[in-house]
């Protein structure tokens, strides 16, 4: 990784004081936790209902090809669920104040086939500093053949990353599942870190969750269920494919859109923004008036709120929203929003079509 990017958070201090005491003021006028609620707790029981509730009635055997393939659906659309709703509160430190809360319920990640401890320094920690910094932004790096940031380098095959793009999320959880996890591990540099040396605790979960994991998912129904191989594998890629696609969509629609920057640190390898205002320019938020979809994604659809809070559980952020727009505009700050998730996702469809051409030239935001 290059030298480490600061922040000048000597400047612009206002506007993070500010949306900090209003947001602070909202839970203490209404006295209210900042962490789950009766309903998310409700929403969480459901969730996992979905994924584990599925993978019930196909492993029961008691059903045709056809319906445990459509279970095979609904498990997907759980698991991504998961990461959306349950394990990325969990992960954040959000869904509790008693942190064996969190870490217990953050092994639903673990146990769909990720690694929480992984994810809490790529996403965690890199991720939310870094956002949209090209070189420092693990989540900009999804594949060689796609170029979601205006600063790296362009190869011919992303004249075609518009159309290869999608599939290529849709293969988002089998990577984690198989490949992902493993080669973080034994990666030398891991953002900040270099030469990190990983708890022996952290090895241990990783090698027994994954092995968990392999077993239920693969063995179990193998050794139960009257099916070929073939069949399995239709079963497996069925649920990955749903949830990598749902995952690697949602997840592209808060950073790269049209409306999003990608700032370049100066000579002294600073980002000249505070950091809270440096989100504000590189986050996007969608659909907020789509109650379902926001009930499924959690604080996905409202990442800047989710940025700026991410010690507050996403089942706050539509009554936050809001507020921190109100203070944005007060600022003449962005507030980066998409009336639609349609509109997001033509928005990305666009920033991959731009990034794409070799003649496309980035524009830094003044």
């Amino acid at each position: 990784m290059a030298d480490k990017v600061t922040f000048n958070n000597k400047i612009d201090r206002e506007f993070s004081k500010r949306v900090k005491k209003e947001v602070n003021k909202y839970f203490e006028d209404n006295n209210l936790s900042k962490n789950a609620n009766t309903s998310m707790v409700i929403k969480t029981i459901i969730i996992l209902g979905i994924y584990f509730g599925s993978y019930a009635l196909i492993i029961s055997g008691g059903f045709s090809l056809p319906l445990m393939w459509f279970f095979c659906i609904t498990m997907g659309i759980g698991m991504a669920g998961i990461g959306f709703s349950v394990s990325h509160d969990a992960l954040h430190g959000a869904y509790s104040s008693n942190n064996t809360i969190n870490y217990l319920i953050g092994l639903s990640f673990d146990f769909v086939g990720a690694n929480g401890y992984i994810w809490k320094i790529t996403h965690n920690i890199i991720h939310h500093t870094y956002t949209n910094i090209h070189g420092h932004d693990e989540d900009l790096e999804v594949a060689e053949f796609i170029r979601l940031s205006p600063h790296s380098e362009h190869k011919p095959v992303h004249r075609f990353q518009q159309y290869l793009a999608f599939p290529a999320y849709s293969f988002a959880t089998i990577f984690w599942v198989f490949v992902k996890d493993y080669w973080y591990f034994f990666k030398p540099e891991l953002g900040p870190y270099e030469n990190k040396n990983h708890p022996a605790k952290e090895w241990f979960t990783l090698i027994l969750t994954k092995l968990v994991y392999y077993g239920y998912a693969i063995v179990l129904p193998l050794l139960i269920l009257d099916i070929t191989w073939w069949q399995l594998l239709i079963g497996f890629l069925s649920v990955h494919l749903t949830a990598g696609l749902i995952l690697g969509i949602i997840f592209q629609l808060a950073h790269v859109v049209e409306e999003t920057t990608h700032p370049i640190p100066d000579e002294q390898n600073m980002i000249d923004n505070h950091w809270a205002i440096h989100e504000m320019f590189t986050t996007n938020n969608f659909a907020r008036k789509n109650k379902v979809l926001s009930w499924y994604i959690g604080g996905l659809n409202y990442q800047i709120e989710h940025h700026l809070f991410p010690k507050v559980c996403s089942i706050h952020y539509p009554k936050i929203s809001p507020i921190v727009e109100e203070i944005a505009n007060e600022f003449g700050i962005p507030y980066n929003c998409h009336d639609t998730f349609s509109e997001a996702v033509a928005s990305h469809y666009r920033t991959l079509k731009k990034f794409g051409d070799p003649k496309f030239e980035w524009t830094p935001a003044v």
